[in-house]
């Protein structure tokens, strides 16, 4: 997960090296220690089918990215249920430790993991970082191309082969997002090989951080994630669950970080465009560097705790399928298509006799909605949730005002 793109390629470059030394990103593409031991068992079921689907509607995947284990019962207090990645591992002692905490784990493949793989502990398998980026070709002789989408399909199927029982998750880098990104190198702008990556995985996710992002037609502008995963979406045709890497510290920008309602922006932008998961970013590279740096944010922490109780209380309604897209209708002053400026993008569930429709303003500007729901006749109370209002639907249609980037939660009888 690279924190930013570089305004030069030599740049990009050394914000990578840094990147794989600090974080040890590097290892994750390489074997850990041969380790034949039992690993700590977990009383806990399976979290997911072997598709990625949670099997309990009652859980939404809510991760960190490549943390220490002795830190999983913090993150655990701050609603976080899951760990994607480990420095060096897996290996005894970080299974150990994850299940003391009851942490389960997407990890890799390695000679342990394997001898351990009726361990309930991993919730699946993983990829090596982003591998449409540019690769390493070592100390001082730069970077190749990116690891191709047949090799990505071939080692899914080598870990499918190994263990079918269990989901493989695929972490792609901002250029799901962002077709300009250099870090691609050689296959910059050839968002065609997307699909192509998608094949190769049974959940995929792709990170970009808008708010410490150092290229100016990126940085400030959270409706890429939204981009993103509209993409991510389109590009798995719909048929596999998807993910978003969410930023929450300086990462590799000492003068910008994202504040508690941003992030909270962003993680509704995902889930509205069809985020089936969210993993947490939360290294800290600059000022300093801090491997937890969330757990180094009190105001972070509080902020990023109420997210993950507002999606763990939803997570039955946000477990279900969107209802068809024909089923709202927004109009906003400005028009135009999505991104456009005004635009704001919806998401509607159905569970029991109660419909939720989520809505966020991807743009900087104030805009006015109208919205048009299908096969709402009357008229009925709309609970607005967290704003502490309500408004009223006639006949499937009210009006609200958004502001920047703002998101509005609301409850209905169907």
């Amino acid at each position: 997960m690279n924190s930013s793109p570089r305004r030069s390629r030599t740049q990009h470059r050394l914000s990578i090296l840094a990147f794989a030394v600090f974080s040890g990103l590097v290892a994750l593409v390489s074997a850990a220690e041969p380790d034949s031991k039992p690993a700590p068992q977990t009383t806990a079921p399976r979290v997911f089918s072997s598709t990625g689907i949670p099997n309990d509607e009652n859980f939404f995947p809510i991760a960190v990215w490549l943390q220490a284990p002795r830190n999983a019962a913090k993150y655990k207090a701050l609603g976080i249920n899951l760990y994607v990645g480990l420095w060096r591992g897996p290996n005894e002692e970080q299974f150990r430790e994850l299940a003391e905490a009851g942490m389960p784990i997407f990890c890799e493949q390695n000679e342990f993991a394997l001898h351990n793989k009726d361990n309930a502990l991993i919730a699946g398998w993983m990829h090596g970082d982003e591998p449409d980026n540019a690769q390493s070709l070592g100390s001082g002789k730069g970077y190749g191309p990116p690891i191709t989408p047949e090799k990505v399909l071939a080692d899914y199927r080598k870990q499918r082969g190994a263990d079918p029982s269990r989901p493989v998750l695929l972490n792609l880098g901002q250029a799901v997002a962002w077709d300009n990104y250099i870090g691609r190198g050689v296959r910059r702008n050839h968002p065609e090989d997307y699909p192509r990556y998608a094949e190769g995985c049974d959940i995929a996710s792709f990170d970009i951080y808008p708010v410490v992002h150092d290229a100016p037609e990126i940085s400030g502008k959270l409706e890429y994630v939204a981009r993103g995963m509209a993409r991510l979406v389109e590009w798995t045709g719909g048929k596999k669950p998807v993910w978003s890497c969410i930023e929450c510290t300086h990462i590799s920008n000492a003068q910008k970080k994202a504040s508690p309602a941003q992030v909270r922006v962003e993680v509704w932008m995902a889930l509205v465009r069809g985020a089936r998961g969210l993993i947490y970013f939360v290294h800290q590279f600059k000022p300093s560097f801090i491997e937890a740096g969330l757990l180094d944010d009190p105001e972070m922490m509080k902020a990023v705790t109420a997210i993950n109780g507002e999606i763990s209380e939803l997570a039955p309604v946000l477990n279900t399928p969107s209802m068809p897209n024909d089923a709202v209708r927004v109009v906003t002053p400005e028009g135009g298509a999505d991104e456009a400026a005004g635009t704001i993008a919806t998401m509607m569930k159905e569970r029991g006799n109660h419909r939720y429709l989520f809505a966020v303003n991807l743009s900087s500007a104030k805009t006015e909605g109208s919205f048009k729901l299908a096969d709402l006749p009357g008229e009925r109370r709309i609970a607005v949730h967290g704003e502490d209002r309500s408004t009223r639907m006639n006949d499937g249609k009210f009006v609200d005002e958004f502001a920047p980037y703002a998101v509005h939660r609301y409850e209905f009888d169907r």
